[in-house]
């Protein structure tokens, strides 16, 4: 049996060939459809997809190239099956009119079953692959989508314009935003829609890194630089070299980090710690914070210079609570994308429950949105989401108006305490992690921490 099997239309005008190659195609394990003729065949490929054509060429009426010239031109690449010619009347010409029309290979009668079947499955292959590019250029041309970048408002079609369009260049940008709005997304994207695609992205946060091992992390070290350099290590410039690299949280930089990434901006090279030799490197810098830059360098805690240099082409996300029409859509997505995940059959929000979320505060912005519907999926009972399953965990205040509280309480607390434990497990028990995971602040996390006794 072949390894690949595919959807075949078989289009031959004589009857006996038509019936031992189909009987041979599907014994090979194919499906196989049989036509007598050009026409019938042309309305069979209306109808249904299939992966594969396997056309004579010389038949009364309309022939084989004839039917490849029309699908040329009523059907997409996308839609198109891969195609074999087969005839009696083998001649360069039209073997050359075959393949310019489209036809993968061509076969001259009479042969043996066996090379039909090689053939056929090489075609078959062919389409497999083809179909798989198509898929991964879809899902990267639509990647803007999947990475939650989604809205309707006018702010965000900004965010989205201006993420594509610098796309296509290989600029400095700085992305701005409270925490939880989206900036790793939207440098994501970036990258993944440039010329650089293919080349690493290199994600750095900058908070996350204790000051005495950022330079090293970022630049490198050769070996003896320090106590405990035991071997030489390529920093994240370095890994990222030919493509980009995003540095998050970018306003928590030391004054020494800071002149060293004023040089690679405007040097495109940097030396290694402990290194003799500067070293080149071509990468694109995205940068982001949710600090007020132009106020650190008016304090003095950030260089003036290395803010011009990163702030080029400057993006700003605007938190969720300015960009309630984008809500609905938000929620729609997530919905989508856990019940997914979980395997959950919702079909639709409850009225009171999107009213419910159109109203609140989202301090946690979309991250918190987003695990506030994945919460929901998991807990749901039925197919529509109900004011019982949701509870906005990251509310230090009242419910918002006409959240009936009363219902909630009975599973609040567990759906409270749950969540804290999956997230400080999920993140080995870094809060600062855990807190982010969750789409609420640090100091949210210690008070549920405290409230629920969890150490």
């Amino acid at each position: 049996m072949s390894a690949i099997r595919g959807s075949i239309l078989l289009t031959d005008d004589e009857e006996k060939i038509l019936k031992r190659l189909g009987r041979a195609l599907r014994d090979d394990g194919h499906e196989v459809i049989e036509a007598g003729s050009a026409r019938e065949a042309q309305k069979l490929l209306g109808e249904r997809p299939f992966d594969l054509l396997v056309v004579d060429n010389v038949m009364p009426g309309m022939t084989g190239l004839e039917l490849i010239r029309d699908l040329g031109l009523t059907m997409s690449p996308s839609e198109r099956p891969q195609v074999l010619m087969m005839t009696a009347h083998a001649s360069v010409e039209n073997a050359i009119e075959a393949m310019k029309l489209g036809a993968l290979d061509y076969l001259q009668k009479p042969f043996e079953v066996e090379e039909l079947l090689v053939v056929v499955r090489h075609a078959l292959e062919h389409q497999r692959l083809r179909t798989e590019r198509q898929y991964l250029i879809s899902e990267r041309n639509a990647e803007f989508n999947h990475y939650g970048i989604v809205g309707r408002s006018r702010a965000m079609e900004e965010v989205i314009k201006r993420a594509e369009l610098v796309a296509q260049t290989k600029s400095t940008v700085l992305i701005t935003g409270e925490t939880g709005t989206g900036k790793e997304m939207v440098a994501r994207a970036i990258h993944h829609h440039s010329a650089q695609r293919d080349m690493p992205l290199i994600k750095v946060n900058c908070a996350a890194i204790p000051d005495t091992l950022l330079e090293s992390e970022l630049f490198g070290h050769v070996r003896g630089a320090f106590t405990g350099a035991t071997m030489t290590k390529r920093g994240k410039f370095a890994l990222a070299d030919g493509g980009s690299i995003f540095l998050d949280e970018i306003g928590t930089l030391t004054t020494a980090v800071q002149s060293k990434l004023l040089r690679v901006l405007q040097e495109r090279e940097f030396e290694p710690l402990g290194a003799e030799r500067t070293q080149r490197v071509d990468v694109r810098v995205i940068a982001a914070t949710n600090r007020d830059l132009k106020q650190m360098v008016g304090d003095g805690r950030f260089q003036e210079d290395l803010y011009y240099r990163l702030n080029v082409i400057p993006i700003v996300i605007p938190p969720l609570r300015d960009r309630r029409d984008d809500i609905p859509v938000l929620i729609e997505h997530f919905v989508d994308k856990h019940k997914g995940r979980t395997g959950k059959p919702i079909e639709r929000v409850d009225d009171e429950v999107m009213q419910i979320l159109q109203r609140y505060e989202w301090p946690g912005n979309v991250r918190e949105l987003e695990n506030t519907i994945e919460r929901a999926v998991v807990l749901a009972t039925s197919a529509v989401l109900t004011p019982q399953s949701v509870s906005l965990l990251g509310a230090t205040s009242a419910p918002p108006p006409g959240l009936p509280s009363l219902r909630l309480h009975q599973n609040i607390e567990w759906v409270e305490k749950e969540t804290v434990r999956r997230s400080l497990e999920q993140s080995g028990g870094v809060k600062k992690e855990a807190a982010e995971l969750m789409g609420i602040s640090q100091r949210a996390l210690s008070y549920y921490l405290s409230k629920y006794r969890i150490d």
